[in-house]
């Protein structure tokens, strides 16, 4: 007869550590979760030969013009005014999305003929609706790839049809997300947005005027009309809080044939110079490291 025990001991073998699925997702296991979302991502993009980024930040909520139009038209005779209100407001804000979609696509139709074996400036964005959206939309209309850095939420956010299926990613942790946000960024384009748009705008900017980046990030604000009002960062200047030369550390357009010629031209100043830089280089690191 054969040993009972050992047949046991065979049968019941141990998980290995990292497939034990309830290790995995328990306190302990954080820490590989949190490694997956650095090695997974640098692996796709180094897989699609991606070198560097510039990313589009701006609201969730404002659609394209003819889904506001739309919206409006269809709106019952007997509708209340702050309805009706929202609604104009929504057609009215609705121009920074096509705005977003023809700088995307400016800038992509650009990039893709930089002479490069690594892709360069690719447009990258939350991943979402609205602003996001738009952008995807315009890179993937000039036949770029473009990336889409999506975050789970609470109420289910659902990446937009124009990501790049192979470079579209999820995130549980918003520091790791943030994290590939600036990694590879050499720009960012801050459009009308809420307080995510807010928090992206205001780290950066930071790490720029505390020059904790290795390389430098141009940043645009886009839209004057819309952040000069929710903005005064004058007043700051004023008080002694920042100095007057902090307010240059962005740049304000208001066209997107603007926007792509101050970035198409800083970005070849200084990050592609007379000569493109050597292909095959190591990605750039967002902080210097301590001495």
């Amino acid at each position: 007869m054969p040993d009972e025990k050992k047949l046991d001991s065979k049968m019941f073998r141990a998980p290995l550590a990292y497939e034990n699925e309830p290790f995995l997702n328990s306190p302990d296991g954080r820490i590989f979760r949190i490694m997956s979302e650095y090695a997974e991502p640098l692996a796709r993009f180094r897989h699609e030969q991606i070198q560097d980024t510039v990313v589009f930040f701006g609201s969730a909520r404002i659609p394209c013009h003819d889904e506001a139009s739309s919206h409006l038209r269809q709106l019952p005779s007997g509708t209340n005014a702050s309805v009706r209100k929202e609604a104009h407001s929504a057609l009215e804000m609705s121009r920074y999305y096509e705005e977003a979609r023809r700088l995307a696509f400016l800038l992509s139709e650009w990039s893709i003929q930089i002479p490069a074996r690594r892709r360069r400036f690719v447009v990258t964005t939350g991943g979402g609706p609205g602003i996001m959206e738009a952008a995807n939309r315009g890179a993937q209309e000039a036949g770029a790839k473009t990336i889409g850095l999506n975050i789970q939420l609470p109420h289910e956010q659902y990446p937009n049809p124009y990501i790049t299926p192979a470079l579209n990613f999820e995130f549980h942790y918003f520091f790791m997300r943030k994290f590939w946000f600036a990694y590879l960024a050499k720009a960012l384009v801050i459009f009308p947005g809420g307080f995510g748009t807010l928090d992206e705008f205001f780290e950066i900017i930071t790490l720029a005027q505390t020059q904790k980046l290795a390389k430098k990030i141009l940043i645009v604000m886009y839209g004057s009309k819309y952040w000069n009002k929710v903005l005064n960062l004058q007043a700051m200047v004023d008080a002694g809080t920042i100095s007057p030369e902090d307010i240059d550390l962005y740049k304000m357009v208001d066209s997107p044939e603007e926007g792509f010629e101050y970035l198409r031209d800083s970005l070849t100043e200084h990050h592609l110079g007379p000569t493109p830089k050597r292909v095959g280089e190591a990605m750039p690191e967002i902080a210097k490291t301590n001495p």
